[in-house]
């Protein structure tokens, strides 16, 4: 899981971006998804990376993947610069990058059965496999995601369930012996109960596999479950970060706080969660100053005239704005 750029390291650092920009050439014109975001992903650590759709989570994902390269900015991955690698070099480090899809169905090929999914990655690079049997490599992958290999292995992909499916998934990622696993939307197709299993199986394989994770979501009703901290995005800036509990008992950004109190509650009644007011402008022509401003109801000119940079709000957490919601305390 993981922690914010700029404090202590808890584990050591595996993935590092510096100043990543993702800008999407249109026919309306050049499309800002991305703009100078940092993150640091680091051992055994989940970061929960949140925002609304289109806030450009899914873009800092094939950014760090370079799926295509980050229009600028720095991917390192255990000290290597990946912009410096040749093809081939990037070829035979992609097994250290996993990703686990929103959709498990469609990213499982539904002529194979289990067992080839989960051998994909040992096929396309048989190093991984150091002269142990192909086999039995796939059985303790399916066994380490709580499939018997007995009884799933020779299954086809609707053959599954969602969840089911979904763990096969994580099986072939965790075949490719990843350094980090990137699961963007990876439970948001799936019914509460299976949510739940895999968000489980999420968090318990980073510690024991000493994993670092990226979990990309819509949802802050998730992130508890799974995340150590919490990065939040919103058109394609990060306006707040801290560890998990701290950032949902008290938000810093009015952003933030929108979103928690959109997330339904028990006991809350119906018609009390709380909507973002206004729908997100278009990262086609993005507000001037805080990307948030035109929704914000403590936005004044100051919002309007400048773009507000990261200040500390307690242990660990910063946060991009005018006007926080918490004290800004002084630097260390």
């Amino acid at each position: 899981m993981s922690a914010t750029p700029t404090d202590p390291a808890p584990s050591p650092a595996v993935l590092r971006a510096t100043g990543l920009e993702v800008v999407h050439r249109t026919r309306s014109g050049p499309l800002h998804a991305v703009s100078g975001v940092d993150l640091v992903l680091h051992e055994r650590r989940t970061l929960a990376l949140v925002g609304e759709s289109g806030s450009g989570k899914s873009s800092i994902a094939k950014a760090l993947l370079r799926l295509p390269a980050p229009t600028a900015g720095a991917v390192t991955l255990d000290g290597t610069d990946l912009s410096a690698l040749t093809d081939r070099q990037l070829r035979a480090l992609r097994p250290r990058l996993q990703m686990v899809f929103q959709d498990p169905l469609s990213s499982l090929n539904p002529r194979r059965t289990v067992r080839d999914l989960v051998a994909e990655p040992l096929d396309a690079h048989p190093a991984l496999l150091r002269g142990r049997d192909r086999l039995a490599v796939v059985d303790e992958q399916l066994t380490a995601v709580g499939l018997a290999p007995e009884l799933f292995g020779d299954r086809r992909p609707d053959q599954l369930s969602g969840g089911q499916a979904q763990r096969v998934a994580v099986a072939r990622a965790l075949a490719a012996e990843p350094r980090v696993l990137i699961a963007d939307e990876a439970v948001s197709a799936l019914d509460v109960s299976a949510q739940a299993t895999v968000l489980n199986l999420l968090h318990r394989l980073t510690e024991e596999r000493g994993l670092a994770s990226l979990f990309i979501t819509h949802d802050l009703g998730v992130v508890r479950a799974v995340s150590d901290d919490i990065a939040v995005l919103q058109l394609g800036r990060l306006c707040e970060r801290g560890p998990t509990e701290a950032v949902l008992a008290a938000p810093a950004h009015p952003y933030t706080a929108a979103l928690l109190a959109a997330v339904p509650e028990p006991g809350r009644p119906l018609g009390e969660t709380g909507l973002l007011p206004a729908d997100p402008p278009s990262p086609l022509d993005p507000p001037s100053g805080c990307r948030f401003r035109t929704r914000c109801p403590l936005a004044d000119d100051r919002c309007a005239a400048e773009a507000p940079a990261a200040r500390p709000v307690g242990p660990g957490r910063t946060v991009a704005c005018h006007r926080p919601l918490l004290p800004v305390q002084p630097d260390a």
